[in-house]
């Protein structure tokens, strides 16, 4: 049993969701920082699709009623055992009784404790991931409280001191680069705006959570004049209804880029500038409020270059922890 003394800011059970239902609204959810989570629960001995605490901008404080085997990835937020420094990337014990805290974050924004067997909640439509908007899945359908009791898997866990080298670990270059793909509504803009787009620095605005990350701080985006067909508002980056996928740019009244993320809608009337890579989603999960930001134009090969080399990457952790 895992006893929650403080929750963090808004810590949540997440694995690596629950895809095939988001035709019916309810979005894949899951860990933002895939790369991250995964890897946490390899060093610990767990499958990759285990349930673990996804926690933004600082961690939880947490008190186990029995040794596990635990590790810490993504952000820089140092972990404590009854206020002993442990390290990042690296698996390390703690036994019956004993308190895990966290200092302050240095970088990045989302931390993933894993826990030797998993955290043991519920399977909801085939995972254990929080859809906090929908009250879905995780623990109680929400994110953590004080003197919650979160139940743990069996497992003894791997050794400790595994760790994962720092060429093996990912976080967002500074300021950060987000590779996109022209959509089906590029056309929609005028070739100013296309040009604008690419050209300036933006800023993660506060408004950044697991449904979507918004921009601000680049000049406003123009669109090609048009009659607004039946069905769609009057405003012009209104479209009739259309689906949205992970990732895509809606861009509300020209004025500040939302890229949607894992807890998102699935349709609605906002055009869709283009499309964050695949490979590149992991980084928005790490991105604080205010980081300069900057859209990079991408193309196909480009896209699926860039996703066999994230696999690259998880095959090597692999191989690593398991020399």
């Amino acid at each position: 049993m895992l006893e929650v003394v403080r929750a963090g800011l808004a810590t949540t059970v997440q694995d690596l969701g629950r895809p095939g239902y988001y035709h019916v609204g309810i979005p894949i959810s899951g860990a933002m920082d895939r790369l991250a989570a995964r890897t946490a629960n390899l060093l610990v001995g767990n499958p990759e699709d285990a349930a673990l605490l996804e926690c933004p901008f600082m961690g939880p404080e947490l008190r186990f009623s029995d040794a596990r085997t635990v590790a810490v990835t993504g952000a820089e937020i140092a972990p404590r055992v009854n206020g002993q420094a442990r390290p990042l990337w690296t698996s390390f014990r703690v036994d019956k009784g004993d308190t895990l805290s966290f200092d302050f974050l240095e970088k990045g924004a989302r931390i993933y404790v894993a826990i030797s067997g998993g955290i043991d909640v519920p399977v909801v439509l085939g995972s254990r991931s929080t859809y906090a908007l929908g009250a879905l899945g995780g623990f109680r359908g929400r994110k953590l409280e004080a003197g919650d009791l979160l139940p743990l898997g069996a497992g003894a866990g791997a050794a400790e001191g595994r760790t994962v080298p720092e060429h093996l670990r990912r976080m967002p270059e500074m300021p950060a680069r987000l590779r996109v793909m022209p959509g089906l509504y590029w056309h929609r803009l005028t070739e100013e705006a296309k040009q604008s787009f690419f050209e300036d620095t933006w800023k993660v605005a506060p408004e950044a959570d697991r449904i979507g990350y918004r921009f601000r701080g680049g000049r406003p985006l123009t669109f090609v004049p048009r009659e607004q067909p039946f069905g769609a508002g009057s405003d012009p980056s209104n479209i009739v209804d259309a689906a949205y996928p992970y990732g895509s740019i809606q861009v509300p009244g020209g004025t500040e880029p939302i890229a949607l993320h894992r807890d998102a809608v699935s349709g609605g009337g906002y055009m869709m500038l283009g499309t964050v890579i695949s490979a590149d989603m992991d980084l928005i999960g790490q991105l604080q409020p205010h980081t300069p930001t900057r859209f990079v134009p991408c193309d196909m090969a480009e896209a699926l270059r860039a996703r066999a080399e994230r696999r690259k990457l998880l095959d090597a952790i692999r191989a690593h922890l398991a020399a």
